[in-house]
């Protein structure tokens, strides 16, 4: 540059006392305001400047264009150098003075001006002189990056924008942004409306773009959402919205919710056509930040793709579970609860009010229900405007009168949905089954009706006038898992009995002081040798009887358990012998030491007796002949191994049991008698079969029978009343309890062994069991005649299904009530909480209704589901009858609407199953979902028992199909609506294959 040349201008410029004054009025009266530009000027330049125009000499040394070439680190990129110091390398000038320099003097060619944004800082206003430097990339091409800078003022979408140039992106494209940090860790962008500074973005950070791809997924979330394969998914073309949602574990009370609101036409599209996006409300403390609402946005977006025919909706669930802690997890819940939540969620995340103001409710006053109506419903959009507001909220008007005072209370409140009770039914039937005191009489299912408020003694009362039995002689017990789970009483209340409970009532003797009531469980036996260990297991149905205080013994006890089994336990013949295994037999008595037994001292006595009496030949056999025990004699079976050296109860224990008089109890023969008579078929068959096999087996096992029969036949001298002095007492005992089909043992409610004191005897101890030997059990125990009973009259009478129209429910639901006393209301008259009578009316109808069928009763005594069937219209839903606002500024305000959708509930009180059916917006067509899979429906199909939650469009806002709905009358839609919808989609015949074969 030329020291003492002419300064080179883009136009004439004024005076040099001219310029000094202008530029310093500029520096010294302009402050900085946030957003405001100001300009970077090199130092020198700057001080060469003010000495040419300080001079007044147009001929002294002139600075020539502004040059900020010694503020650039590379002259190239224009990369500006790191720690300049301001006033030191570079002055600061407003964009003004700026433009009034550059209008003078120009500028170096292909340099940069130096612009700087002013940013509100916490507590300062500052130029940024250094702003963020972002690398940019595709997720689709993480290589090539390209750098941008930007203000710590920039919004987000500011950055989205430039990307969006920079990659040749069109800027109607759908996409979100990434923050990449240096740690490798990304973090959602969601609120493109924030600034860069509090997006805590910095410089050196990677910004990431994905675009959402066809099938409404985003790249970096397909693995978790798609069920299948991207290449079976790019192959599949599906009608749009027809496609099922995978049921994650207890997930279909979600899945059900989501069809029904999929298929909610405002909704939907408002979703589809991403309107979301721009109200999206970040800042709102009752919100989910935006959370809640992209994600069902991306679960829409791909069931409404049409590339898929089924989604894994995990990211949406867990969501839901982020910010309702009641749905974490895997528990099934509701439909409405969830739906009630998401609707809540969806408005407050798209709520256009930023910033809620305080409103005071007014009372009516007196004043027309109009102009309270319309007060009440524009307090409402004050602070809650979302689409959910337009599309499926109403207004009530709610009516209190005090009972005391009679003040009346008139207010319009908002509702999301309507919650109509069902009609409840005092009455209820039962089916329990009746076991009588006849043992071979089988249980007989009796249904029976009786009040829902009544006691047990009501049941009783029922039954006895279908069985002619008196209810002073039953018991009524709930049997779960072969025991007992409670014995009722005349006075418990039938509301902790439920329907799916196994209720048995038992004939019993008349209750005395004499008599005591027992319960009776079947235990069957296992050994354990390697472990010393026995272990047993219930088995069978339970049995209550009464029996004599005074006959508390196993002695006793034995005939009388034996008679009441009668009809399915075989008493064994006089020939068969009951084999004991004497080891287990030991170790059954070494493990379970609480038994019902005779006294311990008679025990013990007899034990002692057995062994002075029992002569022991060398081979331990207790008759006294020498045989080897490995080679059978001719004619004879081989005989069991010798006892233990000392072992005194087993060298007992090996006599074989003679039928012994004192055995059996004053009733035996005719427990034999009708035992024989009572088996059933199949015993008979076996009983046959154990026959033919002993008559046609070898000849020395027949020998050995008649060889045993001999033996027995002395066995039985030797224990007759004439037996010799010296037989002792311990054979005879022996014998007996030989002749034992079970033992009996003393246990708890839960079928266990109960600790027993030396006094403790069954007149304390109601609960006993019938221990079982697994080889007797087989072939004395009739499994398949102990699960027999028959059927009352009672049982075929269909029952009539209670059918109630929708509008009495409605009405039901508009009538006067008196509140509770746990939701009293304050009345401003009286001064005090009253129980004042509440009366709701509607006024206005939201463009979507949703009716919530109170199936579901709880009160502090019941708990019930109710099956009733609701009959519901499926077309021209009138509540012009039912809505007090007659008219409105168009006129008579629109009242008729069509179904849409329906979730349905399947099941109980304690568990069930969640469906849907929904009309698909774009073709008419009815469709059912059940999680994952999704079949053709028709309208003959939707009325139910199973409907819980009806959605509702109204006819002046719906539209007309847009695709022709498949032909439903022919043959095929006919198969069809039996298959997945998906599989009739399917472009080839292969595809359909791989389809048809998943299951759910």
């Amino acid at each position: 540059m030329a020291a003492n040349s002419r300064c080179p201008a883009a136009e004439d410029p004024p005076g040099l006392e001219t310029q000094r004054r202008e530029v310093e009025c500029l520096l010294r009266d302009c402050e900085l305001r946030a957003g405001d530009s100001w300009f970077m000027v090199e130092h020198r330049w700057y001080e060469q400047w003010k000495e040419f125009v300080e001079s007044g000499d147009q001929n002294s040394t002139c600075p020539g264009q502004i040059d900020n070439g010694e503020l650039f680190e590379d002259v190239d990129s224009y990369h500006l150098k790191e720690r300049l110091v301001e006033n030191e390398d570079f002055v600061l000038v407003p964009a003004e003075a700026w433009h009034k320099l550059l209008s003078w003097y120009g500028i170096v060619d292909q340099q940069p001006p130096l612009e700087r944004k002013v940013v509100d800082l916490p507590s300062t206003l500052k130029v940024e002189v250094y702003p963020v430097e972002l690398f940019l990339c595709l997720h689709g091409n993480m290589e090539n990056v390209t750098t941008a800078h930007f203000s710590r003022t920039d919004s987000i979408q500011s950055i989205q924008s430039a990307m969006c140039r920079a990659f040749s992106l069109p800027s109607t494209c759908e996409c979100r942004l990434w923050m990449k940090s240096s740690d490798n860790n990304c973090e959602r962008l969601r609120n493109v409306h924030v600034s860069v500074l509090d997006a805590c973005l910095s410089s050196g950070m990677t910004v990431i773009m994905e675009t959402r791809n066809a099938d409404g997924t985003w790249p970096s979330t397909r693995p978790l959402i798609l069920r299948n394969s991207p290449e079976e998914q790019d192959s599949y073309r599906g009608q749009p919205g027809v496609c099922g949602l995978t049921n994650l574990g207890n997930t279909c009370f979600m899945n059900s919710a989501l069809q029904c609101l999929s298929n909610t036409p405002p909704l939907t599209e408002y979703f589809l056509q991403s309107s979301y996006l721009e109200e999206l409300n970040f800042s709102n403390p009752l919100g989910m930040k935006g959370e809640i609402a992209e994600a069902y946005a991306d679960v829409i977006k791909q069931m409404w793709s049409g590339h898929h025919y089924s989604v894994v909706p995990r990211v949406f669930k867990t969501k839901v579970g982020h910010f309702a802690s009641q749905f974490l997890g895997y528990q099934q819940h509701d439909s409405q609860e969830l739906l009630s939540f998401l609707l809540d969620g969806l408005h407050e995340d798209l709520n256009r009010v930023k910033n809620k103001e305080y409103i005071e409710l007014r009372d009516a006053e007196g004043r027309p229900d109009q102009e309270v109506a319309e007060e009440a419903w524009r307090n409402h959009r004050r602070r809650n405007d979302s689409v959910i507001v337009d599309t499926f909220h109403g207004l009530f008007k709610s009516t209190l009168i005090c009972p005391q005072c009679r003040k009346v209370s008139v207010t319009f409140d908002p509702f999301c949905y309507l919650s109509i009770p069902l009609p409840v039914s005092k009455e209820r039937v039962m089916e329990v089954f009746f076991i009588s005191l006849d043992p071979y009489a089988k249980p007989m299912q009796h249904r029976v009706v009786v009040a829902k408020a009544g006691k047990v003694s009501d049941l009783c009362s029922a039954l006895s006038q279908s069985t002619g039995v008196p209810e002073t002689q039953m018991v009524v017990a709930d049997v779960f898992k072969h025991r007992f789970y409670k014995i009722y009483t005349p006075d418990e209340s039938l509301n902790c009995i439920l329907d799916r409970d196994d209720i048995f009532v038992y004939q019993c003797d008349v209750q005395s002081e004499q008599q005591t009531l027992v319960a009776l469980y079947l235990r069957e036996r296992s050994h354990y040798r390697d472990y010393g260990s026995v272990s047993t297991a219930l088995f069978g149905h339970p049995l209550l009887l009464s029996v004599p205080r005074g006959s508390c013994t196993q002695e006793a006890l034995y005939p009388i358990f034996l008679e009441r089994l009668a009809r399915y336990v075989r008493v064994p013949k006089a020939s068969e012998e009951l084999e004991e295994d004497d080891d287990q037999d030991e170790l059954y008595k070494s493990q379970t030491t609480n038994g019902v037994s005779d006294d311990d001292e008679q025990e013990d006595a007899e034990r002692a007796g057995c062994s002075q009496s029992g002569a022991r030949s060398p081979d331990g056999s207790a008759n006294g002949r020498q045989r080897d025990p490995a080679v059978p004699s001719e004619g004879h079976a081989r005989a069991p191994p010798p006892p233990e050296e000392g072992d005194v109860h087993n060298a007992c224990a090996g006599v074989a049991k003679p039928p012994c008089s004192g055995d059996a109890g004053p009733n035996d023969g005719h427990i034999h008698a009708r035992g024989e008579e009572s088996r059933t078929e199949v015993g008979e068959e076996e009983n046959e079969e154990e026959e033919e096999e002993e008559e046609a087996g070898p000849a020395p096992l027949r020998d050995a029978a008649a060889h045993d029969d001999d033996d027995d036949d002395k066995r039985e001298e030797a224990c007759s009343p004439s037996a010799p002095a010296n037989q002792s007492a311990a054979k005879t005992r022996a014998c007996r309890r030989k002749k034992r089909l079970f033992d009996i043992q003393a246990v708890n409610c839960n079928g266990l062994e109960r600790e027993m004191g030396p006094d403790m005897t069954l007149s304390s101890q109601p609960y006993v069991a019938l221990d079982w030997d697994a080889e007797t059990k087989k072939r004395f125990y009739n499994e398949n005649e102990a699960e027999k009973y028959m059927k009352h009259g009672s049982m075929d009478v269909p029952l009539q299904q209670s059918t109630v129209q929708l509008q009495e429910c409605i009405q039901l639901f508009t009538t006067v009530e008196t509140l509770e006393e746990e939701n009293p209301w304050y009345c401003p008259v009286c001064k005090k909480h009253q129980l004042a009578t509440k009366k709701l009316d509607l006024w206005s109808l939201p463009e979507v209704l949703i009716i919530h069928l109170k199936r579901f009763s709880y009160t502090k005594f019941t708990r019930e589901k109710l099956d009733t069937i609701v009959d519901f219209p499926l077309r021209d839903l009138d509540f012009s009858g039912c809505l007090l606002r007659k008219t409105t500024s168009d006129g008579e305000p629109p009242s008729r609407y069509d179904l849409i959708a329906v979730s349905n509930h399947y099941g109980g009180l304690r568990d069930g199953h969640y469906t849907s059916y929904a009309r698909n917006k774009d073709s008419a067509q009815w469709y059912y979902f059940d999680d994952s899979k999704v079949t053709y429906a028709t309208e003959e199909q939707i009325m139910t028992n199973a409907a819980y939650v009806l959605f509702y469009h109204r006819q002046d806002k719906m539209r007309k199909p847009r695709v022709a709905a498949p032909p439903t009358s022919s043959p095929a839609a006919a198969a069809a609506s039996q298959t997945d919808v998906a599989a009739v989609t399917l472009p080839c015949a292969s595809a359909l294959a791989e389809l048809t074969m998943e299951t759910d």
